[in-house]
């Protein structure tokens, strides 16, 4: 069994990936950075995308949102799609706005009946545009809702029984979340159902003592990386991708530490089977 490994595609290295083939399966893209008519962009995601194949990941659908899903959003990543044909296209499990108004984060949804209702919907919607499954992500928190009637994992795998949808685990985002609520990785992982699970994130946070904060700005720490080991055991080889979003360091950097995640991978796979 093998594991594809991918970077997410930031500006600082678009020279790198026009200049010099580097050693990754794909890469993803901002949605919402290319959502655009024209203009640089495009030009320099057309050009890359010709020796990459790419997965989109947005920031903004607000799947969460009582409002429902914009229109004119929908019809805009539809086209994005079209244009680089991707893999696949994720966005969080949050909402980012409300009333027209946007937050510009990705905040926590309560885990509740209603909450799943009005997630499904429009998933459901998403779905029927984009005509292919959406990848849901879930999203580090750092307070709870004392309405949540369910485990975060729970809701997870009711979305996707609803809907059919697939699930992005970013593993630096359970981490996070389980020592700021104390809840253990373990259970979010044994909860999650197999089959639904199409990607991992891979991401650095910053530790604040009390709490931890997702920043996207630290290399994995290792606690993350063994629980990578685990989920690989548990889900198998699915596709995996090192985030950085911020300090951004040179590209030999992230593919130094994208290596990691490869000798992970092939020394989880030698010493033991995935669990049935």
């Amino acid at each position: 069994m093998t594991v594809s490994f991918g970077l997410g595609l930031r500006t600082q290295h678009y020279h790198d990936f026009l200049e010099t083939p580097q050693p990754v399966d794909w890469l993803e893209v901002i949605s919402e950075n290319f959502m655009v008519k024209g203009g640089k962009p495009l030009t320099m995601l057309d050009k890359i995308r010709a020796n990459y194949p790419m997965t989109m990941h947005g920031v903004s659908m607000s799947i969460g949102s009582v409002d429902g899903l914009d229109r004119e959003y929908l019809a805009q990543l539809k086209q994005l799609e079209q244009r680089i044909e991707p893999l696949w296209v994720s966005d969080h499990l949050c909402w980012t706005g409300c009333h027209g108004k946007k937050l510009h984060d990705l905040m926590p949804l309560p885990f509740t009946k209603e909450a799943l209702n009005v997630v499904s919907r429009n998933i459901l919607q998403a779905q029927d545009i984009l005509q292919r499954p959406l990848v849901i992500e879930n999203v580090s928190s750092y307070v709870e809702f004392t309405c949540s009637e369910m485990s975060e994992w729970a809701f997870l795998s009711e979305v996707c029984q609803r809907t059919d949808c697939e699930l992005l685990l970013d593993l630096n985002n359970i981490y996070v979340s389980a020592i700021n609520h104390n809840f253990s990785c373990e259970d979010f992982i044994n909860g999650i159902p197999r089959e639904r699970v199409r990607q991992f994130h891979l991401a650095g946070h910053q530790n604040n003592g009390t709490h931890l904060i997702d920043t996207h700005d630290h290399p994995v720490c290792e606690a993350v990386w063994t629980l990578y080991q685990r989920a690989l055991t548990r889900f198998g080889p699915v596709p995996t991708m090192i985030e950085r979003d911020d300090d951004i360091p040179p590209i030999s950097t992230l593919l130094s530490e994208l290596d990691i995640a490869r000798k992970l991978a092939a020394a989880t796979f030698t010493d033991s089977t995935v669990e049935a």
